[in-house]
C-alpha cells in the first residue's frame, strides 16, 4: 500500500506544472559578484527545473555614480575605496578567476583594466527590457567588461554589445546618444535605495522574499524550496 501510495504521490508531483517564478536583480555590470550571484542561482534553478518557471528582470544600481568619464584604474580604485592592498587585490582577484571557472564564466583580470561608469550600461538594458533581452544582455555586458576588456560606457561598444544579442545596433546608440531612458533609470535608482538597497547583488523573489549578496548555490537550492512550499501549500 506504501509503496503505490508513494509511486502516485510521485506521479502527481511530476505533473505538476512548474510555479511561475518572478526574479528581480538588482546588480552592477561591473560588479563580479553580481554575475557569481546569477551564475550560483542560476545553477540553484537548474537542480530545482521541474518546479519553477522563471522569469528575471534586472534593476538598476551603480557601484559608482561619481566615476569620472576617463574611469579609473581599478587596482587604484579599490584601494581607494576599500583600502585594499596590492596583496589582497592580488589574491581577491585570484579568488574571482577559480569562481568564474568553476561557474563557466571567464574572469580576465590586466594591470591596466580600469573602472568605469555604467549608467549607460543601465539605460542600455533598460531598453533591451522592453525589447525582451535583458538577460541576454546583461549576460554579454558582463562578459564585456570581465572577460573581453571592453570599456562598458562606451557608446560604440556598447552598440556592437547590443548587436551581438540581436538587438539594433543602430538603434541601441541612438538610444544612448539621446539619453530617452536616462530619466527612468534614475528614478528606478532611487527607488531601490528608498529599499535600503545599498549593496548588489540583492536577489528579490515573488517582489517579496529578499536574498542579499552572492549566496552559494545550495543556499539559493534552500530558499527557493522554502519559497515553492509555501507558495504552493
Amino acid at each position: 500500500m506504501s509503496d503505490t501510495s508513494d509511486s502516485d504521490g510521485d506521479k502527481m508531483s511530476s505533473n505538476q506544472a512548474p510555479l511561475p517564478l518572478q526574479v528581480d536583480i538588482v546588480s552592477d555590470v561591473v560588479c563580479p559578484w553580481c554575475i557569481v550571484g546569477y551564475k550560483q542561482l542560476m545553477k540553484a534553478l537548474r537542480s530545482t527545473v521541474d518546479q519553477f518557471e522563471a522569469s528575471i528582470r534586472w534593476h538598476p544600481f551603480e557601484l559608482n555614480p561619481q566615476m569620472p568619464a576617463e574611469g579609473q584604474n581599478l587596482r587604484e580604485h579599490i584601494a581607494h575605496k576599500y583600502g585594499a592592498g596590492a596583496a589582497q587585490s592580488q589574491s581577491t582577484r585570484r579568488r574571482f578567476v577559480e569562481l568564474g571557472d568553476a561557474l563557466g564564466f571567464r574572469f580576465d583580470y590586466y594591470d591596466d583594466m580600469r573602472m568605469v561608469n555604467t549608467f549607460r550600461a543601465h539605460q542600455l538594458l533598460y531598453w533591451a527590457g522592453v525589447q525582451g533581452l535583458q538577460t541576454e544582455l546583461a549576460m554579454a555586458l558582463f562578459e564585456a567588461f570581465f572577460s573581453h576588456r571592453g570599456d562598458v560606457d562606451n557608446v560604440h561598444l556598447l552598440g556592437d554589445v547590443a548587436g551581438s544579442v540581436g538587438l539594433d545596433s543602430d538603434e541601441a546608440k541612438s538610444v544612448l546618444n539621446d539619453a530617452r531612458f536616462a530619466g527612468t533609470v534614475r528614478e528606478q535608482q532611487a527607488q531601490w535605495r528608498e529599499r535600503d538597497i545599498h549593496a548588489v547583488p540583492a536577489f528579490f523573489f515573488q517582489q517579496q522574499y529578499m536574498v542579499q549578496g552572492a549566496q552559494e548555490s545550495d543556499t539559493f537550492a534552500r530558499i527557493l524550496g522554502k519559497i515553492y512550499a509555501k507558495e504552493t501549500r
